[in-house]
């Protein structure tokens, strides 16, 4: 388990801005994402780069600037997941940004066309 610090709340987290990122026991690129304040406040993030490998979302100079970010490389993407009876969603319009060298971390609106609700596994 580890802890990210996020540059400002996300969406529907406000006021949190510490969270504990931590792997679902038995998979793969799932974890819980849990505000520090209220155990009760998580979300499920599944890992881009292995279940959306062509998911490459682009960042403006701002948003990297603001996790500091040095290149690329340093950047972690996931996307909130959202299970129902008729399969599991993912939000590609509002990624989860994860600075790897610092734990620092945003959600960030991209400009574009990307679904809030695409099925994951399409």
């Amino acid at each position: 388990m580890s802890a990210l610090s996020f540059v400002a709340s996300p969406p529907g987290f406000e006021p949190s801005l510490r969270f504990e990122f931590a792997p679902v026991p038995d998979s793969v690129g799932l974890y819980t994402l849990t505000a520090d304040d209220d155990a009760a406040r998580r979300v499920f993030v599944v890992d881009a780069a292995i279940y959306l490998p062509d998911y490459a979302p682009s960042l403006s100079t701002q948003q990297g600037e603001s996790l500091g970010l040095r290149s690329g490389a340093d950047a972690q993407v996931y996307v909130v997941a959202n299970a129902a009876e008729s399969g599991t969603t993912v939000n590609l319009l509002a990624p989860i940004v994860v600075n790897a060298a610092t734990n620092t971390a945003a959600q960030f609106i991209l400009d574009g066309d990307w679904p809030l609700r695409a099925p994951l596994g399409a």
